[in-house]
């Protein structure tokens, strides 16, 4: 077998025997494989040496592995930059998103602090800057909302001589920190207990950029300042925008310039650090002057007593003692802390695997669970609402020149800083202004939309996916949409492998090389010979499609084909009866006249009749089945004698699917079609033998190492067939061989064949 050569490039020769599975295992001697007892596995992993020991000890604290081998003189200065940068900016996300988690302002900054301590000892990141996320501050909001909503708390107040209702704020606010607290521990638990595998890049993309909207239209009324009802769940966010719009008269003006000269100052800075990145080596921290500015311009100017600005007003000043969470409210919160865990760590891993790959190191997916599990766990006990990365914080830490989890550390220094000193200095700023901060940070998340004609082009199902996730999530609200995005997702993939992807494959002149005909000008097919090959497992859920696919590369149905020819045979039994056919002592037969009514009876036959006895059982009639036929029945044409499966991209079989194509192989073999396999990998191969896919009829010398092998085995079995016509069907005139109709009443494959054997029978009797 040559291989011809193309543009100069290396050739090959190669000559061997023609391999059947049976052949090859016969030249190679398996090697056996010695199962593990499960007595010898428990052994071996519960073991336990000192160098082991140290080993799982490392792979819990991360931080003994890199910390003894940090390089203070070339990295230290670079970390306290980035964490000085990174934790201003922290200490204003951390201020602005409490607004989102629907916690008292001050809260953020316990949030921005907390799981830093436990991350830096467990986390595998040296880049993503741990604290709240405006995604998930905001589902953590919904759920606050819902269990603590203002009406809970309304009390009567006759203060001014009238009866008012009025929000104890007080009670409502340790309401809201004990149930973010309290979710914040729950996700923990749960972030230690589940492996993340389901939430595709597209999934995630779609969820987020809906997030962000929701985000942005939540934050929209903080920067007009205009009253609006707490709206939770199924079309909320339209709810809310219809509010906007109803008070849209009472947007307080001055809340309203600060914000939009706040979003308009913070990404036209943006821009330019992005922008000129390689000329400001240290990004502009525009935040951070814009909140000093505001901060002091409000405070300078009275604006909550004159204007009626909405400020921040109560930031606490040092520590609250920790808390015990309401574990009563677990069963309440479950199902959003499932969903919250999950988003919280599939942003923080995927943000941590891209600054993996830019600075070639490794962090472990299974570690990261831990780590913010246990973050989220030590934070809830501190009154914090849950923690993963915000993206733009990371990307300041790492554009800052942050090196590891030292700038992470400085960082909560930085907000330590705050929470102990500086935050009563905040008090005067308007929550405009950081309803703007928050919005111009969620720029990165709106651009994913630019994603999906990019995904349609790679791969529609994605795309769909990313569409379908992100408008679930805008109407049903956070919780169901990324349930119902998931649910897609997956029946997404169930539909992909429900119709297996197939093709028919022919050969490249001169090689042993097969590719799809439909792809290729110069491929092609053998005489006679069809290939199909499929790229998915066959499972019970896709036996139809494969039929189909397997019909549709044919070109005929195989049931049909042999129904008709069942019935022609029938036909063709009444006109040799009735003298209007003939058939010769060979076994063909013959037209005797045109006219049907006058044929006379032939001799042969005549002698045929006189001579019946045991010993005429063999003689036979041979019928053309793509020829005229002398009788009025419509015979489809077979223009195949041989088919192979190329079972190269077969992962795995069910009992199901082994049933099914034995079925399909005895159909095949009724009508004088010889079925192959080739390519089977030895796992398949085992699954057919367990299911006991071979008998008297079906033998393992039918499966080939490669589509080649069973493509020159059918044309050397061709070649020297004396007497073989892949387009004759022969049939007993006298009677059928008991032979030719026998089957094992055990076998499952042929029950679904009985009604056309007995068709057959009726036939041959």
């Amino acid at each position: 077998m040559a291989s011809r050569r193309m543009d100069h490039s290396p050739g090959y020769l190669v000559a061997r025997p023609v391999y059947s599975d049976p052949s090859f295992q016969e030249e190679n001697e398996r090697k056996e494989i010695v199962q593990t007892t499960v007595q010898e596995k428990l052994r071996k992993n519960c073991s336990c040496t000192s160098r082991r020991a140290l080993l799982i000890v490392k792979s819990i604290f991360p931080i003994l592995d890199w910390l003894p081998n940090y390089r203070w003189k070339e990295w230290f200065v670079n970390d306290l930059i980035s964490g000085v940068s990174t934790g201003l900016v922290a200490i204003l996300q951390g201020l602005a998103f409490a607004l989102l988690a629907a916690v008292p302002v001050g809260y953020g900054l316990y949030s921005s602090f907390f799981p830093i301590l436990t991350y830096f000892f467990l986390g595998t990141s040296k880049h993503i800057s741990v604290g709240p996320f405006p995604v998930v501050s905001l589902m953590v909001g919904s759920v606050v909302l819902s269990m603590a909503p203002d009406e809970k708390f309304a009390i009567l107040s006759n203060s001014t001589g009238l009866n008012k209702t009025v929000i104890n704020t007080v009670a409502r606010d340790a309401a809201r920190v004990m149930v973010s607290g309290t979710l914040s521990v729950l996700i923990g638990i749960i972030q230690i207990g589940f492996i993340v595998r389901y939430l595709a890049d597209p999934l995630v993309g779609g969820f987020t950029t809906a997030a962000a909207f929701q985000v942005f239209i939540s934050q929209i009324k903080t920067l007009l300042n205009v009253p609006t009802k707490n709206y939770n769940g199924v079309l909320s966010i339209i709810y809310t925008i219809i509010d906007i719009f109803k008070n849209i008269g009472q947007t307080n003006i001055c809340d309203l310039i600060a914000g939009l000269l706040t979003l308009v100052v913070v990404i036209g800075v943006k821009e330019l650090n992005d922008r000129y990145k390689h000329i400001i080596k240290v990004p502009i921290p525009i935040e951070v002057l814009v909140t000093i500015v505001a901060t002091g311009i409000s405070y300078g100017a009275n604006l909550a007593q004159k204007y009626n600005a909405g400020i921040v007003k109560t930031i606490p000043n040092g520590f609250i003692p920790p808390m015990t969470p309401d574990v009563s409210l677990f069963s309440e919160m479950i199902g959003s802390a499932f969903s919250i865990g999950i988003v919280g760590y599939a942003v923080a891993v995927s943000v941590g695997k891209v600054y993996a790959t830019k600075y070639n190191y490794a962090i472990d997916g299974n570690q990261e669970f831990i780590a913010f599990g246990i973050s989220n766990i030590f934070s809830g006990a501190f009154s914090c609402f849950c923690a993963t990365t915000a993206l733009s914080r990371t990307a300041v830490q790492e554009s800052t020149g942050g090196k590891t989890q030292i700038a992470g550390i400085i960082s909560a220094f930085m907000v330590l800083i705050a929470i102990v000193a500086l935050g009563r200095l905040l008090e005067p700023l308007q929550k405009s202004v950081l309803a703007a901060i928050v919005i111009a940070n969620l720029k990165g998340m709106f651009w994913q939309v630019f994603d999906v004609p990019r995904l349609w082009r790679q791969n529609k199902w994605d795309s769909i996916i990313w569409v379908f996730t992100c408008i679930a999530s805008i109407l049903l609200g956070l919780d169901l949409g990324l349930l119902a995005g998931l649910i897609f997702g997956l029946l997404t993939i169930v539909l992909r492998v429900q119709f297996p992807s197939s093709g028919s494959l022919g050969n490249v002149p001169g090689t042993e090389i097969y590719k799809e005909v439909k792809k290729y000008k110069t491929v092609l097919e053998p005489e006679g010979i069809k290939i199909i090959r499929f790229t998915s497992a066959i499972f019970y859920g896709n036996i139809d499609g494969l039929k189909n696919a397997i019909k549709k590369s044919v070109g005929f149905d195989v049931v049909k084909v042999f129904n008709k020819r069942a019935k022609a045979l029938r036909k063709i039994k009444k006109l040799i009866k009735k003298g209007q056919l003939r058939a010769t002592k060979n076994g063909v037969i013959s037209d005797v006249g045109t006219d049907n009514e006058g044929f006379e009876p032939d001799d042969d036959i005549e002698d045929l009749q006189k001579e019946e006895s045991p010993e005429v059982k063999e003689v036979e009639i041979q019928v053309d089945w793509n020829s005229e036929l002398p009788i009025k029945v419509s015979v489809p044409k077979v223009s195949i004698h041989s088919l192979i499966f190329d079972f190269g991209q077969i992962p795995f079989v069910d009992v199901v699917a082994v049933r099914s194509l034995k079925v399909i192989f005895k159909e095949f073999f009724r009508i004088d079609v010889d079925v192959y396999i080739a390519a089977c990998d030895d796992n398949v191969y085992k699954k057919f033998e367990e299911c006991l896919f071979f008998d008297d009829q079906i033998k393992p010398d039918i499966f080939f190492l490669t589509i080649h092998d069973a493509v020159l085995y059918i044309e050397e079995k061709r070649k020297y067939t004396d007497g073989h016509d892949p387009l004759l069907e022969k049939i007993s005139l006298m009677q059928e061989s008991k032979d030719a109709l026998e089957y094992t009443e055990t076998d499952p494959a042929n029950d679904e064949l009985d009604a056309q054997e007995e068709a057959l029978r009726r036939l041959a009797s």
